[in-house]
């Protein structure tokens, strides 16, 4: 990998990490609908004219069915769940548990007849990750049944990411996918303005706040893609995917060092897990989940 391919590949890993830790910073004083609406809103902002400017906007539109479906299960649905989860779960958690996406895709791949057979080395990848969930779940949520509502939303929001990928890779792969992406998040802010008018805040949150539902959608959502798909200009969408393995590791870093977030022993014995199990079961082909 070339030394711009490395710096590409560093910056987005540390980039997708950081939604989890913002996240929880904007739903101690905002209702998710509105944190949702505002980082989609910034997001489209940022990247429509981007992409109408590349002309990568109108190829998309006859594919309107599909691209709904993608909004749907990519933002729509994700970005709620997992904001709605952390009100309720550390952002180290939230980050930790997503890593079980390439596991989903991998048994999703399975369940659809893809191409991808499931080997015994994929079986016992599998069988090791969600091991390590059942670890990361069953030792720190152990009589937390308030946390187990948004653990749920959060696999829920894992399986999201990973239907994701595969109706790009069936119905819109011809398609320039950065068009995609800038459709997708307009669409979802015309989706959310409704619920983030009726949960709009009576008074202006601090500064915190503010600088983190800026960082949610001009970092982690728009420049995060422009990083993504220089990235895969650079090395290829085959090593791209690899951070896939970091972004975790981030969210945790993050959450303990600057929110004081504890490191629990069933994220010692269950992450490891979660990792060891995406790389035996998944193989090299693997989508990468958006934060």
């Amino acid at each position: 990998m070339s030394r711009k391919g490395w710096a590409l590949f560093l910056a987005l890993s540390v980039i997708w990490g950081v939604p989890y830790l913002l996240i929880k910073v904007a739903v101690e004083a905002l209702q998710p609908s509105v944190v949702v609406f505002l980082r989609t809103v910034i997001g489209a902002a940022l990247l429509l004219p981007f992409a109408g400017f590349r002309g990568e906007l109108r190829p998309v539109l006859p594919r309107w069915r599909p691209l709904l479906l993608f909004a749907f299960v990519e933002i729509t649905a994700p970005w709620l769940l997992l904001t709605e989860a952390e009100q309720k779960v550390t952002s180290s958690f939230a980050g930790l548990l997503i890593a079980v996406v390439p596991l989903v895709g991998a048994v999703l791949a399975v369940v659809v007849g893809s191409s991808d057979r499931l080997n015994r080395g994929r079986l016992v990848g599998l069988l090791v990750g969600f091991g390590g969930v059942a670890a990361l779940l069953g030792i720190d949520l152990a009589g937390a049944h308030g946390q187990a509502l948004a653990s749920l939303f959060i696999v829920l929001t894992a399986v999201g990411y990973a239907i994701g990928p595969m109706i790009v890779a069936r119905s819109l792969s011809d398609v320039p996918a950065f068009g995609v992406i800038a459709l997708s998040l307009g669409l979802n802010g015309i989706v959310y303005l409704p619920f983030a008018i009726h949960d709009w805040p009576a008074a202006v949150p601090a500064a915190n706040v503010l600088w983190s539902v800026l960082g949610l959608g001009a970092l982690c959502t728009a420049a995060a893609f422009l990083v993504f798909f220089a990235l895969i200009a650079e090395v290829g969408p085959q090593r791209a995917t690899v951070i896939t393995y970091l972004n975790p590791a981030v969210a945790l870093a993050l959450g303990v060092s600057l929110r004081g977030e504890p490191f629990t022993t069933g994220m010692a014995i269950g992450f490891p897990l979660v990792l060891l199990g995406c790389w035996l079961g998944t193989g090299r082909r693997r989508e990468v989940a958006p934060a």
